[in-house]
């Protein structure tokens, strides 16, 4: 039996004495699907992801990613847990600007441990890939938006993880950019990437993923397959 690369079952995140950021979600998500969180404001959509990333821990019930008890483990584990198993673009990149492209691809490498020569391989491949090896020896802030979130899912690739998680990645972008990261994780997404992404973009779900989870005062309010856009 195939099992889930994202298992969450009857999770609750509570901060203070309010209403839930989330309340009692369970949620199964398999290998090669591509899924759009979907809800206004406030509805849990973050807090979902930031315990899928290992990021934050739920109050109650269990988070299981690629065969691990994310919930269960500690700030090391955590940190061991996003290296090898996600990969996270966020709506403003998160690149540092004193690296250049090419050094801010391979930082997850490095701090896996991996050889340097090995990762500068990686590297090169993951940029020629995303057609942007021309500015490998660039900073990021000579860089378009577009090309900027591109160098953030090389980096996010760079440790080959079975999951993606994508912040709101065309929220900082204009028209242009963000259709050209559209195609870019539908690209991934064709080429099996597992990928789960948060967004208020109607048209990035609708042509990005595969189902829609919809969300609404922390409760799974809709989960629909989609008949993606083309």
């Amino acid at each position: 039996m195939t099992l889930p690369v994202i298992e969450l079952s009857d999770v609750s995140r509570r901060y203070d004495e309010g209403p839930p950021a989330l309340d009692r979600v369970s949620l199964k998500i398999m290998a090669g699907e591509a899924v759009a969180i979907l809800g206004p404001s406030g509805s849990g959509k973050s807090t979902l992801l930031n315990l899928v990333a290992g990021l934050d821990r739920p109050s109650s019930g269990t988070v299981t990613v690629d065969g691990v008890r994310v919930d269960e483990l500690g700030e090391a584990g955590s940190a061991r847990y996003r290296r090898a198993k996600v990969g996270m673009v966020f709506q403003f990149f998160n690149l540092l600007d004193d690296l250049t492209v090419a050094d801010n691809v391979m930082l997850p490498a490095q701090l896996a441990g991996m050889a340097r020569g090995t990762a500068q391989t990686r590297a090169a491949e993951l940029l020629g890939t995303l057609g942007i090896d021309r500015h490998s020896r660039a900073y990021p802030g000579r860089l378009s938006g577009g090309e900027r979130q591109r160098v953030a899912v090389a980096r996010a690739l760079m440790n080959r993880p079975p999951l993606l998680l994508a912040d709101e990645p065309t929220g900082a972008l204009d028209t242009a950019s963000g259709d050209e990261v559209r195609q870019l994780l539908n690209d991934l997404h064709a080429d099996g990437q597992t990928i789960v992404l948060v967004t208020h973009d109607l048209a990035l779900a609708e042509s990005c993923a595969t189902r829609t989870v919809q969300l609404v005062d922390g409760r799974v309010a809709a989960d629909t397959a989609v008949e993606r856009a083309r």
